[in-house]
């Protein structure tokens, strides 16, 4: 029997067991052959293998069989478990949906009803009777929207409603109020499920509608009794009109401008009306006539501010205005400006008087400063004439005095020949200042500016007063310059003559310092001394005329003229003077002037009016930056500095530093910088932005602290300390360093 044979006779759609029946049946009868028949070509042989084979796999297959039976029935346990769990959760979901206080239903993806509450739609019987599953979204609004318990008045007709329900359910989120009859009122609340369906939840809101209704009529009450209260207290008076221009309000100030007592202004009254009745107590501009307002309050289009005054009684002065409101009423209101009207009305009188008595007084005063002026006139031509006159007997005098000097043979004769020709001298001085400040105070001194070297004014002046400052036992330097400048160069030379003379005359000891800096484009003259200084109380008084500080100057050294002229000079030209100053520690007095050119190859060979010693230690020509935050100290080093030869630009900090090299033609050739500054700066953080900005330029850090971190900081930025106090020794040894380094690098 074939395999092919076996396999037909077992029916594809028998059972499990009819299966393995029928395999028995072939094995048995596969056996009673074998047994049975003779084996003389083996083949009853190879049928019991075959079927010994067949039995093996139908034996497999059954264990399979029987396994899938198993998992089957398993399965379906576990669906019958599920499908009852599912009707638990539903059981559940529709127990608590209808605990719910609120009504609730449920639309699926597709727009249909899937669940609902017993209060869902309660106020409504007829849409609760049409609820049941699967009804569409679409139709439970029409339901609502023809539903006669739903109020017509809010919302409209019932296509128009359905419409904009539905409208309002593309949208993701939806709340809103449906109005039923008997005045109640339902909440909508409709949110859109992660699945796309729709859970609408609706609310009883009446009492809250009814509670919100009553607290804004409160609310409204409140609100008139508080304007009424306002109106009856503002100065103003006020009356309201409606659309249809009746009067509907108006506060007691109104009454009492128009005088009418206890009489009252009868309600909703038109415009027309209440200005009849108002017409006894008041008139109207030509302007603003009855027919003008009624038209204005009366016409259809938007209507514009009016602004005008009228006259009650004939004392009484209002100031009126009228303005729409935003529901096409409108609001008149009246101001009393009577007294407003009464104080300009006096205020105008009072200006014209006050104007006539101006032009008289202004014709009084004319007549004066004309006067004045020739007056003034008249006393500049005198002295100047008187001047001119007393000039020359002095001239005369003075040649006869100094030949009797040299004439004189006893020693007292030459004493007080000499004494009389310094009399005559102050005498001069004297007749000059007053001269010069005639001129300047009459403007009859001319200004002629030009462009004119700097060096031409400077020399003069030392040739001047050199030996007068030897004679005093003073040192007196002056740096040239040759720097082209603009100004009057004999108003200027009088100006400087005035300030060294006034430098030399109070300075006692120590000596006094000529030289210019530069200051951007100008360039500021300076007249320093070592003088007693000025009082800060005292700097501007020492520029009027005939004001001399201090009690030792006597009347052959100066009327105290000298800075008057300077100042007025100063203001002739152009120029701005300035004077820093303080007892006991010298002053600066500077002139700014605008420069032209500025060479610095002349200044570094400038050399002290006095040639150095044999042996002396000089760097001319050095530029030098010193920045250094103590006043005394910084003067003092300049001031030694410059006496070997140097150029110094001093500064009290960076910013002060930082303007002095943005001028842009100074590159010092060596700086000194103290570490510890003002606002926080150190000296080291300075220097080596400076290094970086100006390039190897010698430069030493000047210390009071000897500390080793300071060292190693400074050592670690390639810095050198000099130590406070200065030693001269050592701040020679290093300017004179800088000073070979500078003509090395010119060579």
């Amino acid at each position: 029997m074939s395999a092919a044979l076996i396999q037909g006779l077992l029916d594809p759609g028998d059972t499990l067991e009819r299966r393995t029946e029928k395999l028995c049946r072939i094995v048995e009868s596969l056996m009673r052959r074998v047994e049975q028949g003779s084996d003389r070509t083996g083949a009853a042989y190879r049928l019991f293998e075959r079927a010994a084979l067949l039995e093996d796999q139908v034996r497999e297959r059954t264990g399979d069989l029987e396994r899938a039976l198993d998992l089957l029935n398993e399965t379906n346990a576990r669906l019958e478990a599920a499908n009852r769990e599912t009707e638990s959760a539903r059981a559940d979901l529709a127990a608590a949906i209808e605990a719910i206080e609120e009504g609730f239903a449920l639309f699926g993806a597709d727009d249909t009803l899937v669940l609902f509450n017993s209060r869902f739609s309660v106020h409504m019987p007829d849409v609760q009777a049409a609820l049941k599953p699967g009804l569409s979204f679409a139709d439970y609004v029409d339901v609502i929207a023809r539903s006669p318990h739903r109020d017509r008045a809010d919302g409209g007709a019932p296509a128009v409603w359905a419409r904009k329900r539905l409208d309002r359910h593309r949208e993701s989120h939806v709340m809103f109020n449906v109005g039923l009859l008997d005045d109640r009122w339902i909440q909508v609340s409709e949110h859109r499920t992660p699945n796309g369906g729709t859970a609408i939840l609706q609310t009883d809101v009446t009492n809250l509608v009814l509670q919100e209704r009553a607290e804004r009529g409160r609310l409204v009450d409140d609100q008139d009794r508080m304007m009424r209260a306002m109106l009856d207290h503002i100065r103003q008076g006020v009356c309201v009109f409606d659309a249809d221009g009746r009067i509907v309000g108006w506060n007691r100030r109104m009454t009492e401008l128009f005088f009418l007592g206890q009489e009252r202004i009868p309600a909703h009254a038109p415009l027309s009306a209440v200005l009849t009745m108002l017409g006894p107590y008041l008139s109207l501009p030509d302007d603003y006539g009855a027919e003008r307002l009624v038209a204005w309050a009366t016409q259809r289009e938007t209507r514009p501010p009016l602004s005008f005054e009228i006259t009650v009684g004939d004392a009484r002065t209002l100031d009126v205005h009228a303005q729409e409101t935003p529901d096409r009423g409108f609001l008149i209101s009246f101001t009393d400006v009577t007294a407003e009207r009464t104080a300009a009305r006096v205020l105008a009188e009072t200006n014209e008087t006050l104007e006539r008595r101006v032009v008289e007084r202004t014709l009084e005063l004319e007549d004066a400063v004309a006067a004045a002026e020739r007056a003034n006139a008249s006393k500049t031509r005198f002295v100047a004439a008187a001047s001119h006159d007393l000039l020359q007997p002095l001239s005369a005098a003075k040649l006869y005095v100094g030949a009797l000097a040299s004439d004189a043979v006893g020693a007292d004769d030459r004493e007080i020949a000499l004494k009389a020709t310094g009399a005559l001298d102050s005498a001069e001085r004297m007749i000059g200042a007053l001269l010069d400040i005639s001129k300047l105070d009459s403007g009859a001194a001319t200004i002629e500016p030009r462009w004119a070297p700097l060096d031409e004014i400077l020399r003069t002046l030392r040739d001047e007063f050199a030996p007068i400052a030897a004679a005093k036992g003073l040192k007196f330097r002056v740096l040239f310059s040759r720097a082209v400048i603009r100004s009057d160069p004999a108003m200027l030379r009088r100006v400087l003559q005035n300030l060294i003379a006034n430098a030399i005359r109070y300075t006692h000891r120590g000596g006094v310092l000529v030289g210019a800096r530069r200051a951007g484009g100008s360039l500021r003259i300076e007249v320093r001394d070592s003088g007693a200084g000025v009082a800060p109380e005292d700097q501007d008084a020492i520029f009027e005329e005939f004001r001399r500080l201090g009690a030792r100057a006597s009347a052959s050294e100066g009327l105290g003229l000298g800075l008057a002229i300077v100042d007025r000079a100063c203001a002739r030209l152009g120029h701005p003077l300035t004077l820093q100053s303080e007892p006991g520690r010298g002053s600066t007095f500077s002139v700014t002037v605008k420069r032209k050119d500025f060479d610095r190859t002349a200044r570094a060979g400038a050399r002290p009016i006095a040639p150095a010693a044999p042996g002396a230690f000089t760097v001319y020509g050095l530029d030098v930056l010193l920045v250094e935050n103590d006043f005394e100290l910084r003067k003092a080093a300049a001031h030694l500095i410059e006496n070997w030869g140097a150029n110094v630009f001093d500064a009290a900090g960076p910013a002060d530093a930082a303007a002095l090299l943005e001028e842009g033609e100074v590159r010092p050739d060596a700086m000194l910088i103290d570490y510890q500054l003002d606002d926080g700066a150190n000296g080291v953080d300075l220097a080596i932005a400076l290094r970086e900005q100006l390039g190897d330029v010698p430069i030493r850090i000047i210390s009071a602290d000897h500390s080793a971190g300071l060292r190693r900081r400074c050592a670690n930025d390639d810095l050198f300390i000099m130590k406070k106090p200065l030693c001269t020794m050592s701040l020679q040894t290093f300017l004179s360093a800088a000073n070979d380094q500078r003509k090395t690098l010119k060579l």
